[in-house]
């Protein structure tokens, strides 16, 4: 009896593999190649460029975590941006806070969007929502041209290569700080400790150089290499470890707590090291 497998090679010596028990759909866009497999272990799965994007099973990890940080460190978002993330999921967990007026999703790829649609719906549920506004357009252009308009800014990126690899310069976190308003917040996706220990040094040393509060906190991920990811928080004014609980707002999740906020800042020591 034949097998169906599905292959990341994360980086030359590493690979996930997954069964799969059908190819839903495959693509060029104009941008990258995109597929969505079914697999047997975390659901549908969608791939851009060979890269394991997002799963049905574990998507709620990143999604809540590279949102709820953020949003329950403003004491008051209303117009958020995301730049990337065109599965709509960083997007579904925004507008569970009724303090959001606008969500505005800058997503390079329409056909990722659409097919998220198609495929991923639960992911993509938020983008349906009357206070979104879905833009295909090149996110680093966006910042650059809106000053001073956006409470938080989320940087739902692909990994640091192809159309995405702008997104981790020094030039567009100076864009970031100038498109947020004087008490705003970015965060960034950075990638695994374990894989990308360069890239956070040099992420997190210029995000540092740019914003008065910066830090660093984890999350676990099973389908992204090493399962261990990073993410970069950048604050013109508001610590997210100086939020009491009793100020976070209620919402729906699965991972992120109140707990869980201020635990995710407790790093290993080997990953402290790299912010040195």
């Amino acid at each position: 009896m034949s097998e169906l497998w599905y292959t990341e090679k994360q980086t030359e010596n590493l690979g996930i593999t997954l069964k799969i028990s059908d190819v839903l759909h495959t693509e060029e866009s104009e941008f990258q190649k995109i597929d969505v497999v079914e697999t047997n272990q975390f659901g549908t799965l969608l791939v851009l460029d060979g890269m394991v994007m997002t799963t049905d099973k574990d998507e709620f990890v990143y999604h809540e975590m590279i949102s709820h940080i953020a949003m329950n460190t403003h004491p008051n978002p209303k117009k958020v941006l995301v730049v990337g993330g065109g599965d709509g999921g960083a997007i579904r967990e925004i507008v569970k806070y009724p303090s959001v007026e606008k969500a505005i999703l800058a997503e390079i790829d329409g056909r990722v969007i659409e097919v998220s649609k198609q495929y991923l719906p639960d992911i993509a549920a938020g983008l349906s929502d009357p206070r979104v506004d879905v833009q295909v357009i090149d996110g680093i252009k966006h910042v650059h041209e809106h000053k001073n308009e956006y409470d938080i800014i989320i940087v739902d990126s692909t990994e640091p290569i192809g159309p995405a690899e702008g997104l981790f310069a020094k030039e567009f976190y100076k864009s970031i700080y100038e498109a947020l308003k004087e008490d705003g917040i970015m965060v960034a996706q950075t990638e695994s400790p374990f894989i990308n220990n360069d890239l956070i040094s040099r992420v997190f040393k210029d995000i540092n150089t740019i914003f008065p509060i910066t830090r660093l906190y984890l999350a676990n991920i099973p389908t992204y290499p090493s399962g261990l990811w990073s993410f970069t928080i950048g604050s013109k004014q508001y610590d997210p470890l100086a939020v009491l609980e009793s100020q976070m707002k209620e919402t729906n999740t699965k991972y992120y707590t109140p707990a869980i906020h201020k635990s995710v800042f407790a790093l290993p020591k080997f990953v402290a090291d790299l912010l040195k």
